[in-house]
Formats: C-alpha cells, structure tokens, sequence
C-alpha cells in the first residue's frame, strides 16, 4: 500500500538519468513510465492496516502524543523544539481497532533550522501517505503564523484531517480552543497528550473514519539495525537501500536521534530497517538528548536480528567501532561489517585486503561476521549487503537435528580428547540445540566448570565446520547432567530393601 521494495540496481544502472529520478520516487503514481528497471512493489507487506499522521509546527506534543497513543516511549521528547527529525511509526491499538501512526518532524515556517526543508519533505510524504491527518496545535501558546501556512497546505488534501489542540488538561482550559476557530475549522478536539485528557473521544472519532485493516497472510520480518558512530552514513545506506529519501541526511554528526524503523521487501522477503543515533565514546556524551539517543541505539540492537555495523573507511578503523561492533556481539546479533564511503578510497586491492585484516585483528570476536566495502553515495556494493543479510539470517534461525550435533560432538572428542580435571577425566554424554536466535547449544559433562575456554572453542569450531553455521554468532552452554543416581548411604540402603522384596 505505501511501502516500496529495496532496489536491486547495478553500479552502472545507478548512474542512468532517468532510473536515478525515478529511484526518488515516493509512490507508484510518481513513477516514470519510460523506467525499465520494473515498478516498485508499492504494497506494505509489514502491515495492510491504515496509517495516521501527526504533523504540526515545532514542539506542540507530536512525540509525546504519539508515545500516548502507541503507549510506548519510543518518540523522544523534550522541551526544546526540533527533536524529532525523521517519520517515526508505531502501533496503535484501541479497542481492538489497529491502524499505523506516523510521528513527524516538526513544520517551521523559516529555514533558520539547517534541517526545515529535508523536514518538510518528510512532512509531505507522510501525509501523502497517510489515511488521515492528525493537525496537532498548541493550546498554551496560541494559534501562530506557521499555524496558518501549515492549515493552508492541509486544506488542499484530500482525506480526513482532524485538528486536535493539545496542553487542554481538563474542562476548564477548554476556554482557550476559541483562538484557534480563527482557521475557519467547524469541528476542534481538545486533548491532553501528557495526561490524557480527550485522547479517547478523539480516538473514537478518528477511527469511525479509517478504513477497515486488511487481512494479511503471516510473514516473518527480518529485523536489520544499523549502527555505528556518526556520521558513518547510516542513514544514507538506508535510504540507498529503500530506494527513497526516507530518512533525513546531513553531514553534521548527530543528525540522526531516535531510532527510526522503516519497512519494505524484496523477493517476497519482509524487512526492518531500524536507523540509530550515532553511538560515540561515552566520555563525549554529555547532553540529555543524545544520551537517550545512544539508549535507543543499543536497545534497538536487543529486538534486532543482524546488526549491520557501518564505518567510514576513510576515517579508517578506529577503536569506537569495535567498541559498538561489541554492543553487537554482546547481544547475541548476526552482524554484518560494512565499509562505507568506499568511493573515497584509493582504488587498490591491497588497501581492501589491509582493511579487511584490520578489521578482522582489532575485532576477533567477529570473525565469524562477514564483511562488504560500499559507498551509500554512489550505490557501489549496495545490494549486497542484502545478500549477506540473507545469508546471516538463515544460519542465525537454523535448527541442527541432535543426531547430527551428537555426531561431530563425537568426532571432535575423538580428535582431541579434553584435559584431565584433578586426575578425572571429562566426560561428554551429549549435546543439543535449545534455542536458535542465536544457535544456542547445551552440552551436558560431569564437570562443566572444568571445561577450559580453549576447549570451548575448539568445540565451537567444530561445530561451526559440521553444521555450515560459519556466519552467525553461536553459543554453547556446558551443563552438569541431571537425572543419574547418586548412592549415598540412604540410597544403598533403600536399593537393598529394593532387592529383598524382589527375592521374596
């Protein structure tokens, strides 16, 4: 319905006129008609419910009213204006009704923030993609010229526009709803996102005229974050890969501040793409904003599947890299390591190979992670870091039988036998997987806290070269096995009554 595929361009098809205007495109309607390159798959395959926008000028309550109406934190919220720069979306359910709300950016009616005209982008095609428009106004500090510019761009829509004037907290400040009749608008919904205060009348109205949600066949969604530090490119990347400007970019670090989801699919395959804030060192984090930030960064690692950790290699390959690379290990995600801004970089094969080692000295523990050198500027490589996506994911999902895990287990004991722990030696009795996301192995041995970590990974190793899981994050957890007999004197003494009752 409103959602395009990830494009499948060649480095040469990205430098054709009319494909690059018509990989911009933001719906199937705007698409060039002359573009050879197939139509985008405008349908949205995460979700067929309506979708809801909320816009409004700077610092009314959007986020915070988003946050009541999803009841989540996932907008940020603050006192100073300009906090929320890209479309955030999120979940509404009342009553059993669901529809999609979009949370958006703020309307300035100059361009003193360097950020207003990507916003007001941002703006639109959030309303253009939206079933209805939440107008948010504010009640406190009174109708204003943005207001108005902001009312005369909404009248030349056409669908349902609802205008909502927040900071009402009770009955009695209903009073202050008059200044905002001077827009010529018949029906005003007084609301209070902070305290609730005429959310769920104003819900009861918004949803009689939202269309009924479509019933949509099950599909698993591939979950990708993108992190790293700013100004890596992470937005870039994603918006090369959606195949629209989706998210706002700038060469200011920081740019990016909540973590922003975007849907799409390719081949039949779902995915979310969650774009974070740029995570720097923690000595240098100091304002409030960007520590919640860096917060939602390394929670969006928690919900995600394969983190795809971006650097910029003509920054070179710097310590705060590895460090985010292990948020991402630490968390159990398949990873992907990207090299962006590969266009900057001297076109020679060494320097790729002395990149590579770089990357894989500094960051042993990924060495299982496959690695990819791209320029979200020019579409270089791109595409396959879809691929590696794929790849990453069917080992991290992949359920290995017992018979076959039990089979190299053994193999590999045969092969090395493990040490002795004081003067015993170690028995293995068996293996096998409890869980996958990541592979989680559990192996049962008389003494598991006598398995040496050399040993460990030894087995893991093994296992890896046995089950082909060479590209995702496994995890084996060593157990004492449960369930033997133990005979003590008690037990001696309960076996032997045992058996003078079988003799009689």
């Amino acid at each position: 319905m409103k959602y395009k595929t990830i494009s499948q361009w060649s480095d040469s098809d990205l430098t054709n006129a009319e494909h690059k205007e018509c990989r911009t495109c933001s719906l199937a309607k705007s698409l060039m008609p002359n573009c050879k390159f197939g139509t985008p798959d405008t349908e949205n395959i995460y979700t067929m419910k309506p979708i809801v926008a909320i816009v409004g000028r700077p610092n009314v309550g959007k986020s915070t009213f988003f946050n009541r109406l999803t009841r989540t934190k996932d907008a940020l919220t603050d006192d100073s204006p300009g906090v929320t720069r890209d479309r955030l979306y999120g979940n509404v359910n009342s009553d059993g009704f669901e529809f999609t709300l979009i949370d958006t950016g703020g309307f300035a009616e100059t361009d003193e923030d360097m950020f207003a005209p990507q916003i007001r982008v941002q703006i639109n095609q959030a309303m253009e993609d939206a079933d209805a428009v939440v107008f948010l106004l504010d009640g406190k500090s009174g109708l204003s010229p943005a207001d108005r510019d902001m009312a005369a761009i909404i009248r030349t829509l056409s669908k349902p526009v609802f205008y909502a004037v927040n900071k009402i907290d009770d009955i009695g400040q209903e009073s202050r709803l008059y200044d905002f009749y001077g827009l010529g608008i018949e029906t005003l919904y007084p609301v209070s996102a902070e305290h609730g205060y005429g959310v769920n009348d104003f819900l009861d109205e918004l949803i009689s005229v939202l269309p009924k949600s479509v019933s949509e066949a099950s599909e698993e969604i591939i979950s990708v974050a993108v992190v790293g530090r700013p100004n890596a490119g992470k937005s870039s990347l994603i918006n090369r890969m959606l195949g629209e400007e989706r998210l706002v970019v700038s060469e200011i670090p920081g740019t990016t501040r909540g973590a922003v989801d975007s849907f799409c699919n390719r081949n039949g395959k779902a995915y979310r793409f969650v774009d974070t804030a740029g995570i720097r060192r923690k000595g240098k984090v100091s304002e409030k904003l960007e520590k919640y930030s860096v917060i939602k960064a390394l929670k969006s690692l928690e919900r995600c599947d394969v983190a795809v950790i971006v650097m910029d290699a003509d920054k070179g390959v710097t310590d705060q890299d590895i460090t985010v690379a292990g948020y991402a290990y630490e968390r159990g995600c398949g990873c992907v390591l990207v090299l962006n801004k590969w266009d900057l970089m001297e076109k020679d094969p060494r320097i790729v190979k002395q990149y590579y080692d770089k990357v894989r000295d500094q960051a042993k523990f990924l060495s299982f992670a496959p690695t990819v050198t791209v320029s979200a500027l020019t579409g270089m490589r791109v595409p396959k870091i879809l691929g590696l996506v794929d790849e990453v994911y069917e080992q991290y999902v992949r359920r290995i039988g017992t018979g076959p895990l039990n089979k190299i287990l053994e193999a590999a004991l045969e092969r090395t036998q493990p040490s002795m722990h004081k003067g015993k030696r170690l028995k293995f009795y068996y293996a096998t997987q409890v869980s996958a996301k990541p592979p989680t192995f559990v192996c049962f041995v008389n003494y598991p806290e006598a398995v040496h970590f050399s040993y460990k990974r030894y087995l893991m190793n093994q296992i890896r070269e046995g089950t082909g899981l060479d590209k995702t994050p496994i995890q084996l957890i060593f157990r004492q096995r449960t369930g033997r007999i133990e005979f003590g004197k008690k037990n001696a003494e309960q076996r032997g009554a045992s058996g003078r009752k079988k003799k009689h």
